[in-house]
């Protein structure tokens, strides 16, 4: 437990420092006009699906070179890393081709106003310039926390939320010379924090010995290295996007009960996935030093260290729905002063609480199965329980032919929720208690398999 604990507060940290660019952005342009809220909450949620779909396909990076260092073969890392790159530089054009064309995601989104339609476009075109280097800056995040040493990542992070807070003051508001561009000055911002990330994060890691033993450096592709990252990455990728894709379309279809809904969704959005971050670094963590016990052929150890990843991960967000529930007229009036998107936020905010223990639950046991690089499975399982249960059966109930059976419920039991949002929410949590019922269950199985041919092939020798 010590382990774990020692090598997610760095990754926490860090994990909040990148969501912090969603909170700055969120506050900073929820106080600029409504028009600019309405914009980002739909063009973060198209960019966040995109961006989090390639991300999750360079995390395959952290159990390959986690298993790699668990087995002391230190120049496999090196290989790993830099085709890592390759395909980070591939992904990149597949990002900023699915980026270019938003009106696609806007038509689910029924009439939004032509200065919505026009800020978010801006937002999404600025934000292709920085996607290279935040895709690439992911494989030194990977190989920082598959070989336990995540701080110089929260460093990095750290300085860049600094440069975020200023940069958007500047772009967002029009100081120092620079016009008040609204939203897309958010986006120009967080594309020039990306660069200097990946500049520093290049500099640290070719210059600290510890790093400069696993022979890191551009070599020419290779196309077997580079296919067992996305044999193991795309599905990978693939459930990052479903995951973030249900809150993506949720989002759009929001968007039709008006901009005042649209703006509180977007503020709940940000705080699940602000309190996600605790969850998301424990299971890193876990995950790490779970799949660093796989390679060293210690199955036992990493049973074990799973198992207490799961309970701290629980404790953890135990205390965070806790500080959601009761603390959530002071976050309200933090993210806006619009009175009307703050009655909505409070009224979906009981909801989230509940929505937050079973995404913890969710992420870990998801965490755990990839250490084991073991990602088809869960693909599977959150494509069925996410998509057609949580995301379908939300627009089923809240905005289809089933909205009749629920909304007589939903207005005694929340009277100032929206009931398309709210429906959206509650199904949302179902969805994800069957998904993480099933990994669990999964996960269960597999190690308790893997442990008897182990000891079977133990017995043999």
């Amino acid at each position: 437990m010590r382990r774990i604990l020692k090598q997610a507060w760095p990754i926490l940290i860090t994990q909040w420092a990148s969501i912090a660019f969603g909170v700055l952005d969120t506050t900073m342009t929820g106080h600029a006009s409504a028009v600019d809220l309405a914009a980002l909450a739909l063009g973060i949620s198209i960019y966040i699906t995109i961006f989090i779909g390639l991300m999750g396909v360079m995390h395959a990076l952290i159990p390959l070179q986690a298993q790699a260092f668990g087995a002391k073969k230190f120049s496999q890392i090196g290989e790993y890393w830099s085709q890592g790159i390759w395909v980070s530089i591939i992904l990149s054009s597949i990002g900023a081709l699915a980026l270019s064309f938003p009106d696609v995601y806007l038509s689910l989104s029924g009439d939004i106003g032509p200065e919505v339609r026009e800020r978010l476009t801006q937002y999404l075109q600025l934000l292709i310039l920085g996607l290279p280097a935040a895709l690439i800056f992911r494989t030194a995040y990977a190989l920082a926390n598959a070989v336990s040493r995540p701080r110089m990542i929260m460093n990095i992070n750290l300085l860049g939320v600094a440069l975020k807070a200023f940069f958007n003051w500047v772009f967002i508001f029009g100081h120092l010379g620079a016009p008040a561009m609204g939203t897309p000055g958010a986006a120009l911002a967080s594309s020039i924090v990306y660069w200097v990330s990946l500049i520093v994060a290049l500099v640290w890691m070719t210059r600290t010995p510890f790093f400069t033993r696993f022979g890191l450096g551009l070599t020419r592709p290779v196309l077997s290295r580079i296919w067992e990252i996305l044999r193991l990455g795309l599905p990978m990728g693939a459930s990052y996007m479903i995951e973030v894709g249900a809150f993506t379309f949720m989002a759009l279809i929001v968007a039709r009960e008006g901009t005042s809904v649209t703006g509180a969704h977007q503020i709940v959005s940000n705080l699940a996935a602000l309190g996600f971050m605790m969850p998301l670094s424990l299971s890193i963590a876990t995950s790490a030093l779970t799949a660093q016990a796989i390679g060293a052929q210690r199955l036992r150890e990493a049973q074990k260290t799973g198992s207490f990843g799961m309970r701290v991960v629980f404790g953890g967000a135990v205390l965070t729905a806790m500080a959601f529930y009761f603390g959530r007229d002071w976050i309200v009036a933090f993210y806006t002063a619009d009175p009307d998107v703050a009655t909505i936020a409070l009224s979906l905010l009981v909801i989230l609480p509940w929505f937050h223990l079973i995404d913890a639950l969710h992420c870990v046991n998801a965490y755990l199965l990839r250490a084991y690089k073991i990602a088809m499975m869960p693909l599977l399982i959150q494509a069925f329980s996410l998509t057609a249960v949580g995301l379908i059966g939300g627009w089923f109930l809240g905005f289809g032919p089933g909205q009749a059976w629920v909304r007589p419920w939903l207005i005694q039991v929340f009277p100032n929720a929206p009931p398309g949002a709210a429906t959206m929410w509650i199904m949302a949590s179902v969805g994800l208690s069957l998904s993480s019922a099933l990994l669990f269950s999964w996960y269960r199985h597999m190690t308790r398999v893997l442990l008897r041919t182990h000891a079977s092939d133990t017995s043999k020798l």
